[in-house]
């Protein structure tokens, strides 16, 4: 699809003024939409349908054809922009220049429970974008069935997040419950055993036993922090991961990495 690029939207387009507003939390809960960035979150938006308009400068219309085209055959609305436009819509110092507004895609915690989920990562507290994006992808890696955002947390809607999560945004189950305590009842009630990350845990993840070889939610904590304790005593496992160097502790999606893929392993046998 060739766009017309002789009188691109600018950065004082209302169209784009509304979207740019995207990028902060009050603009994303009073539109209900958010904001999609590069070619792998943006692909995934057209794809999925969660895309309502795209946006594109005329160089990222040529190196995005694809995207471009399949949004024209989903009916997404596609407006040509300037490069000051694309700047204006990045939270980043260098922009790919294509964009998606989207419609929400998180899930009640309910939604994600009623398919009986054998696998899930639980990130009560996180509040590092990188980290939360991560932890999505990795789910979406590992076929894992959900990822809940528990307490107060990061959105999973924010730019950062959709940006680090590649595109798995948009094809795993992804809630937001604020209630720490309630999610942690409602996912006992769904089956799931609860396993949390811990130092100085009384389950090695070197020899788990039979601890990690049902269906499980793993609870892992925020980046300073960690988990508290009224958690990890709600714990049904409290998990420690062997470190045999001298670091002192794992980053939180390094942590969940190796938990999540020890599970699935063990699920999967």
């Amino acid at each position: 699809m060739a766009l017309d690029f002789s009188e691109p939207f600018t950065e004082r387009t209302p169209r784009v003024v509304n979207a740019a507003k995207l990028n902060r939390a009050a603009g994303r809960k009073k539109a209900g939409r958010f904001l999609a960035e590069g070619e792998n979150s943006v692909e995934a938006a057209v794809a999925t349908g969660a895309a309502t308009d795209l946006f594109v400068t005329e160089a990222a219309a040529d190196r995005f054809y694809d995207v471009v085209t399949t949004a024209a055959y989903m009916d997404v609305f596609t407006h040509a922009i300037t490069d000051k436009a694309a700047q204006s819509l990045t939270d980043t110092v260098h922009t790919t220049g294509v964009f998606a507004v989207c419609k929400p895609v998180t899930w009640t915690l309910g939604s994600v429970l009623t398919g009986r989920p054998k696998l899930v990562a639980v990130c009560v507290g996180t509040n590092d974008p990188g980290n939360a994006g991560t932890i999505i992808r990795l789910v979406d890696a590992l076929g894992a069935d959900a990822v809940i955002f528990a307490g107060d947390t990061v959105d999973p809607e924010s730019p950062k997040v959709v940006r680090s999560s590649a595109g798995s945004l948009f094809h795993v189950p992804v809630a937001r419950e604020r209630d720490v305590n309630g999610a942690i009842g409602q996912l006992r009630a769904a089956g799931l055993k609860l396993a949390a990350t811990t130092m100085g845990g009384e389950v090695s993840l070197d020899d788990p036993g039979n601890a990690l070889d049902q269906p499980t939610a793993w609870l892992f904590g925020n980046e300073a922090h960690g988990l508290p304790d009224d958690v990890l005593a709600a714990a049904d496992y409290r998990v420690s991961i062997p470190i045999k160097g001298s670091a002192e502790s794992l980053n939180l999606s390094t942590a969940a990495s190796i938990c999540l893929w020890e599970s699935a392993k063990m699920l999967g046998d």
